[in-house]
């Protein structure tokens, strides 16, 4: 019976000494994330055109005859306007029948062949480009699939946006504790996302391109960053 008893009191013992242990285990603390988003507008400096020539033939040699010819007219001229060899890219190569059942039938038949070449050209001064498109349709090019612009180096633009979108996320996350009636605790993670925005109208760039062949106005290109952070809350 003592060793029943001294087996008792030891456990009793052993149990308030556990108890500290649970007790030094503290609460995660309580976080806030808020995302800021930056924008940076710069003219762009550079500009991506799509065009080529589009041809028909009887047959399909020379449907593509056709269109060599009027292609390699249209590489001469842009070149001779300005554009390097690096900066020409085929992006669209297509042979195919044309065809039609105009004679009431039931099966269509071909009735010729239709052969397409488009071309990614760039142009990296913009006062050039109006005449780059001049110069490629009086040769023959007949398909215009649109001009993109852009930054040739975007990393400054984007790095003055990345900026931004800190100071929005910041500044919206000092709002929302402060009328919470808490403050802003150290960082807890910084995750980062963007990319370019779609051009938006700049009309100063029409003095730029007045005396261009082709009008073209240029715009602005925005870039864009998202920063998330999560702050802890400091209470």
């Amino acid at each position: 019976m003592r060793f029943v008893s001294a087996l008792l009191v030891s456990s009793a013992l052993a149990v308030p000494l556990s108890m500290p242990a649970i007790a030094q285990e503290a609460p995660a603390p309580a976080t806030i994330t808020v995302t800021g988003e930056g924008v940076v507008t710069a003219a762009p400096d550079i500009a991506t055109v799509s065009l080529g020539v589009t041809s028909q033939g009887a047959t399909a040699a020379e449907a593509m005859a056709a269109n060599t010819a009027a292609l390699t007219a249209v590489l001469e001229r842009v070149k001779a306007a300005g554009v390097e060899d690096r900066d020409i890219q085929t992006s669209t190569l297509n042979l195919n029948p044309n065809w039609s059942n105009s004679d009431g039938s039931s099966m269509p038949v071909i009735q010729g062949y239709v052969a397409t070449n488009v071309l990614q050209i760039r142009v990296r001064d913009l006062a050039k480009l109006g005449g780059v498109l001049d110069a490629a349709i009086t040769d023959g090019a007949n398909t215009l699939n649109g001009v993109n612009f852009g930054l040739a180096e975007p990393e400054p633009a984007m790095d003055e946006a990345r900026k931004a979108a800190v100071a929005k996320a910041r500044a919206r996350a000092e709002l929302l504790t402060g009328a919470a009636g808490v403050g802003l605790g150290r960082i807890v993670s910084i995750s980062e996302g963007g990319g370019y925005a779609p051009p938006m109208p700049m009309y100063r760039m029409e003095a730029a391109m007045a005396d261009a062949p082709v009008p073209v106005e240029g715009g602005e290109v925005g870039v864009t960053a998202n920063v998330t952070i999560t702050w802890e809350i400091a209470q």
